[in-house]
């Protein structure tokens, strides 16, 4: 009986699988290399770097870094604890070699990272051992800019970036910051490039580019830091000093921009229906197409057709007035409009066009002769939207859209009344037709709190060129009470009164909702919906109320733009003044800028989260039923 109690006993314990111990957090060590790190008078093209672990490298050609840069792609080859880089250029003379592995190398089990490594040896007598350092942000959203490649010219002249390769390169990181090592003493321009065809040169319009408009004189000098050292997480154990070499300049600000480029060329034509055909670009234009028929005479030869923008300046539709021209199954025409030459420079082109409906009812589709017709169809009335819900905000624009074109539009043609006690009465307005749709109508007239009105119109009032009339509208809408809204004055420091800017209110997707120019010190807005915002102010240098871009021909670097580094919340019936402290655009480095919560590109994790290890047996053990032992690891 005291055996079977035994074995009873043992039967019933809970059993945990073995775990193998902790998990390696820790990167891959380098042990050895051949050459040594550092070595001159290196002439050979194969270089050995051994690791005290199995390693992988992440994409090799796009995240190691050798410099300077080779016209040939060098073999990168990760064999068990050792990687092996062969060199296909021929190497220059008295020259210092840097491989930099990035942020690649990483263990092979448990993936950790060995950040930033890098392996360097001269083929002459000297290494070189300067270095320079900061971060490259987009110029129009400070948004940090991994991946981009950062290069250095000893030729001063402004023409080496577009026509000679780098001396020095290296690359960005996940936070945008960019390190270039083992440069020799001298003077250099610094430079931003997104290669897109990787030969190092500024030679493809669109590639986005940032440049330094002061020379870099790599230096350094003897700094102390203090370091820490803990007994556990809250006490502090000993606090010392450390001497190290501070490499200068090491805090550069690059903003990369792309410039205003983009080649001109006509999309395909179309015609969807009988009276209307479409031209679309492949890119906003300003210029309006000339048509000219080649198979059909209209009966007016200046107005056979109304033009209307659409899509944001891409497109643009064609309304044809004439009904002998629309009737037509196919439209011949030659369009003259502007497109870009093999220089890229906008010249005049001229294309023959064929159009025809695609979905025009075929013949057999048509009822036969003789027989009898079904009912008439319902009336199609001329559409009619209008962007009014049914409680508007004060700033909002009470506005109309037609179908088609209405070629007379009057606002007597409207009823607005504004209600007063428990009556409707008259109220004045403008009708302004849109400067970019002719399908678009604008009324105009200052709203005050908590007013109620009544838009109508009256059936067959308005007719569209090709004879559609409107159905009755009558639509009651509200405009909101003060209280629902906030109030918010920034005031603002480091902005001379001479430069002109605007700050934008932005959303917590980066979009701007709100704009208002900086005046006497700061930047008004009245009527905020509460809610949470952002805001960033633009530098306007030609005072067109909009950010724009940079040229380097010119020598011009794109307009600043400053983040207020924190949320601004805005509530009902507030007035919110941010001025105690106020907005120093100057304290804050521009790389700490933008919140985190809408920065986009956001850096990776610098480490892996730590693992439980010493639970993982038991959870294992309790959560399988076979006892097979699935949770080991080998």
């Amino acid at each position: 009986m005291a055996l079977a109690g035994t074995l009873l006993t043992c039967a019933c314990a809970n059993i945990g699988m073995p775990n193998g111990g902790p998990y390696d957090e820790q990167p891959p060590r380098f042990v050895s290399s051949k050459p040594a790190p550092g070595q001159t008078n290196y002439r050979g093209k194969t270089l050995e770097i051994l690791f005290d672990e199995l390693i992988q490298i992440d994409k090799p050609t796009e995240n190691v870094i050798i410099t300077p840069p080779q016209k040939q792609l060098p073999v990168i080859r990760p064999s068990g604890k050792k990687v092996t880089v062969e060199l296909l250029d021929t190497l220059q003379e008295e020259t210092t070699y840097t491989i930099d592995f990035t942020s690649s190398i990483m263990d092979n089990n448990e993936k950790n990272v060995l950040e930033n490594f890098s392996f360097a040896f001269s083929s002459g007598d000297v290494l070189d051992s300067l270095e320079v350092s900061g971060y490259l942000l987009q110029a129009e959203n400070l948004e940090p800019m991994p991946g981009i490649t950062i290069g250095l010219h000893r030729n001063l002249h402004d023409s080496a970036f577009v026509k000679e390769t780098f001396v020095r390169t290296s690359r960005t990181n996940d936070k945008g910051r960019f390190v270039i090592r083992n440069i020799a003493p001298g003077a250099y321009r610094l430079f931003a490039l997104n290669d897109k065809n990787r030969d190092y040169k500024f030679d493809q319009p669109g590639e986005e580019i940032a440049w330094c408009d002061s020379l870099i004189l790599p230096t350094f000098e003897t700094a102390i830091r203090r370091d820490t050292l803990w007994k556990d997480s809250l006490s502090v154990d000993t606090v010392y000093t450390v001497a190290y070499t501070r490499f200068l300049p090491d805090s550069i600000e690059l903003r990369l921009f792309s410039e205003k480029f983009e080649r001109q060329y006509l999309l395909r034509p179309e015609r969807t229906q009988n009276n209307r055909f479409t031209i679309r670009f492949n890119a906003p234009t300003d210029s309006l197409p000339v048509v000219r028929p080649l198979n059909f005479a209209p009966a007016d030869s200046a107005g056979w057709y109304l033009t209307q923008w659409a899509e944001q300046g891409k497109a643009l539709n064609y309304w044809l007035t004439d009904s002998l021209v629309w009737n037509r199954d196919t439209l011949q025409m030659a369009l003259t409009y502007e497109a870009s030459d093999s220089l890229n420079n906008l010249v005049s082109r001229t294309d023959t066009l064929s159009l025809f409906v695609r979905n025009r009812p075929s013949e057999s589709k048509r009822p036969p002769r003789g027989r009898k017709e079904e009912a008439l169809p319902a009336i199609e009335f001329l559409g009619m939207s209008l962007n009014a819900p049914g409680v508007m905000d004060i700033f909002d624009t009470l506005s109309i859209v037609f179908s088609e074109p209405v070629p007379k539009v009057s606002k007597e043609f409207f009823r607005l009344e504004l209600k007063t006690d428990t009556l409707f009465a008259p109220a004045d307005f403008a009708l302004l037709p849109d400067s970019s749709d002719a399908l678009v109508f604008h009324f105009l007239r200052p709203w005050n709190y908590g007013e109620e009105y009544r838009l109508e119109v009256d059936s067959a009032t308005l007719f569209s060129l090709y004879g559609k009339w409107n159905n009755r509208v009558s639509h009651t809408f509200t405009i909101r009470q003060e209280d629902h809204y906030g109030h918010l004055f920034i005031h603002i420091q480091g902005l001379a009164d001479s430069i002109p800017a605007f700050v934008e209110l932005l959303n917590g997707n980066d979009e701007p909702v709100r704009k208002a120019t900086v005046k006497d010190g700061g930047a008004l807005f009245m009527n905020l919906p509460p809610a949470g915002y952002y805001a960033r102010l633009i530098r306007d240098a030609n005072r067109n109320d909009r950010w724009d871009t940079g040229n380097y021909a010119e020598k011009l670097q794109p307009e600043t733009v400053f983040y207020y580094p924190k949320k601004i919340e805005v509530m009902k019936n507030w007035q919110l003044e941010i001025q105690d402290p106020p907005w120093d655009l100057s304290a804050t480095p521009l790389i700490r800028q933008k919140p985190l919560e809408i920065t986009k590109n956001k850096p990776k994790e610098a480490t892996k989260p730590k693992r439980d290890y010493r639970d993982e047996g038991k959870r294992q053990s309790s959560s399988g039923s076979s006892g097979l032992p699935g949770g080991l690891r080998f």
